[in-house]
C-alpha cells in the first residue's frame, strides 16, 4: 500500500476537478491509502464522493486571498498552493507521493520531503490566462518561467491527450522530458449504479412533453466555452425542422457556476440576454452546478449532445453522454478530435457556425436509426478505449515503479 496525497487548488465540479476526483477512486480501489488536500472546497458544490467520506478531504489556505482587487489571480494561486504544500509536511502520516495539477509552483516545495512527485497537465496554465497589456505580460513573464522549470521537476508528467502533449512540447521548450498520456476517463460503476427516474423537467410552469427534443450542452460558465454557439444553433434550426419539430426543441444549458467567480456570474447572465434576443427563452432552460445525479439524468433523457468549445484540451463531457448511448456533435479541434469519430459516433463540425452544427442536429432529430447506431457506436468506443479500467492500471502501475 502506498499513501498517496492529492493536491489539487479549488476541488469544484469542473473537468479538472472530475478527474482528480476518478484518479483517487481508481488509487483507492488498487488498495492504496488515498486523500486529498485542497485550498478551497465547498460541500454545496462538488462531486459526490468528495461529499460522502469515500475520498477525505483537507482544506488549507481558504483564508488566503485569491485576488488583490480583481487582479494577481495567479500568484494568489501560487501563494496558496506553495502554502498547501508545506501544510503536507504536517500531516500525521507522510505520503510517499503527490500527485498535483494545474499550478506547478508547488513541485521543488514536495521535493523538499515527499519521495515522488506526479504532475497532471490538463494544459499550460500560461495559456489559459487571458491576453492583456505591457504590464500583465510584464507580470505574467516570471510566472510563466515558473511555471516551465517547476513542471519539469516533477518526477513523472502526464497530460491528457496528444493535443495537450504537442501543446506541452510547443510551450515548455527549456524541457527535454516527453510526458505520457493518460486519457481522463470516467468513473463507470457510479453512472451504471444511479436510478434514473421518467423525465420530469419543467420550464417556467410549464412540464416539458415526453415526446421533447432535448438538446444539451454541458460546459462551465465560460466565455472561452463558446456556449453561444448552442443558442444560436437552436435558433437556426427553425430552417432545418418541421415546424412540429422545432416547437418540441428545447436546449439544456447546465454547468459549474461560482458566484466567486464574476465571469461565471456575467456570461450567464449574457446567455440569457441573448436567448431574450433571439426570442427563444420559452425554449432553453439554464442550469448552474447541478448534483452528479441530475447530470447523468439530464445525459440519459436527452436526444443529443452539442459541445461548443474550441481546442478543448480533451473534454470529459463527450465521454459521459457517450457512454450514455448520446450522440455528439462537436467542433473538429483539440480533444474531441481523439474521443469522437466523425460519422461513428457523432459528428465533428470544422467550422464554428450555428449553419454547420444546426444542419448535423437536424440530421439526427430526424433519423432515429442513426442516433441509435452512433450512440451504441459512442458506448462501444468509451468501454473499449477511454475504460475506468484502464485508466486505473496505468496510474497504479506508475505508483508501484515509482516506489519501487
Amino acid at each position: 500500500m502506498v499513501r498517496v496525497t492529492f493536491l489539487h487548488p479549488d476541488l469544484g465540479i469542473g473537468g479538472a476537478e472530475r478527474l482528480i476526483v476518478d484518479a483517487a477512486l481508481a488509487l483507492k480501489k488498487s488498495a492504496h491509502d488515498v486523500n486529498i488536500v485542497t485550498t478551497h472546497y465547498d460541500p454545496e458544490r462538488c462531486f459526490v464522493e468528495t461529499k460522502n467520506g469515500t475520498l477525505p478531504v483537507i482544506v488549507v489556505g481558504n483564508w488566503l486571498p485569491r485576488h488583490i482587487f480583481g487582479k494577481f489571480y495567479a500568484l494568489c494561486a501560487y501563494i496558496r498552493m506553495i502554502y498547501a504544500a508545506f501544510y503536507i509536511f504536517f500531516i500525521d502520516k507522510h505520503p510517499d507521493i503527490v500527485v498535483c495539477d494545474l499550478v506547478s509552483i508547488c513541485i521543488p516545495i514536495l521535493k523538499l520531503f515527499i519521495r515522488h512527485t506526479i504532475f497532471y497537465c490538463h494544459h499550460p496554465d500560461q495559456l489559459l490566462t487571458l491576453p492583456g497589456g505591457r504590464l500583465k505580460s510584464i507580470y505574467r513573464l516570471p510566472l510563466n518561467y515558473l511555471e516551465e522549470i517547476t513542471t519539469g521537476q516533477a518526477d513523472k508528467i502526464f497530460v491528457n491527450s496528444y493535443y495537450t502533449a504537442e501543446v506541452f512540447k510547443n510551450t515548455f521548450k527549456r524541457l527535454s522530458v516527453q510526458p505520457e498520456i493518460l486519457y481522463p476517463s470516467i468513473h463507470t460503476n457510479f453512472f451504471d449504479s444511479i436510478d434514473i427516474p421518467s423525465l420530469d423537467i419543467t420550464l417556467g410552469n410549464k412540464k416539458l412533453p415526453e415526446d421533447s427534443i432535448i438538446l444539451l450542452s454541458i460546459n462551465r460558465y465560460e466565455r472561452k466555452k463558446n456556449l453561444s454557439l448552442a443558442i444560436d444553433s437552436l435558433f437556426a434550426l427553425s430552417n432545418f425542422l418541421t415546424e412540429d419539430e422545432f416547437n418540441r426543441t428545447y436546449l439544456i444549458m447546465i454547468g459549474g457556476y461560482d458566484k466567486r467567480v464574476n465571469e461565471n456570474v456575467e456570461h450567464y447572465e449574457e446567455l440569457i440576454k441573448l436567448a431574450d434576443e433571439l426570442k427563444i427563452s420559452d425554449k432553453i432552460i439554464f442550469l448552474r452546478s447541478p448534483s452528479d445525479h441530475d447530470k447523468i439524468s439530464l445525459l440519459k433523457h436527452c436526444t443529443l449532445l452539442i459541445y461548443t468549445p474550441p481546442n478543448e484540451h480533451f473534454g470529459i463531457v463527450p465521454l459521459e453522454a457517450m457512454y450514455l448511448r448520446k450522440p455528439v456533435i462537436a467542433h473538429d479541434s483539440g480533444g474531441p478530435k481523439e474521443t469522437i469519430i466523425n460519422n461513428t459516433t457523432g459528428y465533428l463540425i470544422p467550422e464554428l457556425s450555428a449553419k454547420a452544427f444546426a444542419e448535423k442536429i437536424s440530421v439526427l432529430i430526424k433519423d432515429k436509426l442513426l442516433r441509435d447506431r452512433f450512440g451504441d457506436a459512442g458506448r462501444d468506443r468509451v468501454i473499449r478505449t477511454f475504460s475506468f479500467e484502464a485508466f486505473m492500471d496505468q496510474l497504479n502501475n506508475t505508483v508501484i515503479k515509482l516506489i519501487e
